[in-house]
């Protein structure tokens, strides 16, 4: 299995790893079934995303997704985190292989979970949409 040289960047060097104590939106996915579970912390000012942190238990693709969906949406508006996707994610990391595409699935999942999560706390409608994880088959 090959990977870029951007994934093994960034799972051998993640970025935003840990977590945000007063986090104002928390968003968990994942599946003990297959072993990759995501936690993203993200902290919310003035509908921007300010700080986003992440804890990661699961495979080097898994560790790779997480840190470079955090360096996608840090600094960006809620609104245009939102609009991260699992394939931007995938092109950011300049490819992954096909058994290992799920974990850009959780990534995008983890971030609207956490943003869905923001809305919450704030009382604000409409929720974001979190998807269901697929079927875990292929994962390691």
């Amino acid at each position: 299995m090959l990977y870029s040289d951007k994934v093994m960047d960034h799972f051998a060097n993640p970025r935003n790893v840990g977590e945000i104590e007063d986090a104002d939106g928390i968003g968990e996915v994942g599946n003990a079934k297959c072993g990759d579970i995501m936690k993203m912390y993200i902290k919310v000012d003035g509908g921007v995303i300010t700080d986003v942190k992440f804890k990661t238990f699961g495979c080097g693709a898994a560790v790779a997704t997480s840190s470079i969906a955090t360096e996608m949406i840090k600094g960006k508006t809620i609104d245009d985190a939102l609009k991260v996707t699992n394939k931007a994610v995938v092109e950011a990391l300049e490819g992954l292989p096909p058994q290992k595409l799920h974990c850009s699935v959780l990534a995008e999942q983890a971030m609207k979970s956490a943003l869905s999560d923001y809305y919450r706390r704030q009382g604000i409608d409409p929720v974001p949409i979190v998807g269901e994880i697929g079927d875990c088959e292929d994962c390691h």
